[in-house]
């Protein structure tokens, strides 16, 4: 109750916040780099298929991202992994 009140007069929760800070940092990167939401789609996708060939991985909870610092820009993945492959076997 105390939190739907909350919500009700302006205040945030810190964690719908930070995530709503870091969906705005993302957007800011990406359009700096000039790269479109559906082509990181498409790099997460690309990034799946290879990857799946050595390793069960938990796409859901794969995060892909831009992050841009004064002069480069890094491609950084977080990519849950359930185990490894033997000798990079396809299913």
């Amino acid at each position: 109750m105390f939190d739907l009140l909350m919500k009700m007069f302006g205040k945030e929760s810190a964690g719908s916040k930070n995530i709503a800070k870091e969906r705005l940092r993302l957007v800011l990167v990406h359009d700096r780099v000039n790269v479109s939401p559906q082509f990181m789609e498409v790099l997460k996708d690309d990034m799946i298929k290879v990857i799946s060939n050595y390793m069960e991985i938990n796409e859901k909870e794969m995060e892909v991202s831009l992050t841009n610092t004064n002069s480069s820009v890094a491609l950084v993945a977080n990519i849950p992994v359930h185990r490894m492959k033997r000798g990079g076997q396809k299913d």
